[in-house]
């Protein structure tokens, strides 16, 4: 199980996008994740009419590392450390270490 997922809210805690925020689109790697709006780069496409590609100039979001992030608390809107936890029933959930509330039960 990952301490962070597709769609986990999170925040960028260091490189040039330090500070924000975004929600994670796809984890790639196992240490990758895609996260909207961040460690976004310009790439020039050349047109292929045979594959209907058009040429210009493209924004496209790279993976960012998963220790570059950290998960965000809704209710104190702050970024903090994901721990787990097996519950009665044996199944195992992420909790937030500072408080010890479960993250999602999916």
């Amino acid at each position: 199980m990952n301490k962070i997922k597709k769609g986990d809210k999170v925040i960028v805690t260091s490189g040039k996008d330090k500070g924000k925020r975004g929600t994670v689109l796809s984890v790639v790697r196992p240490n990758k994740v895609l996260v909207e709006g961040v460690n976004t780069v310009k790439k020039h496409q050349k047109p292929v009419p045979a594959k209907g590609i058009t040429g210009g100039i493209q924004e496209k979001a790279l993976p960012i590392h998963l220790s570059n992030v950290a998960l965000l608390n809704p209710t104190s809107n702050k970024p903090e450390k994901v721990g787990f936890k097996i519950l009665e029933n044996g199944k195992k959930v992420r909790i937030f270490k500072s408080t010890g509330e479960t993250i999602g039960l999916d």
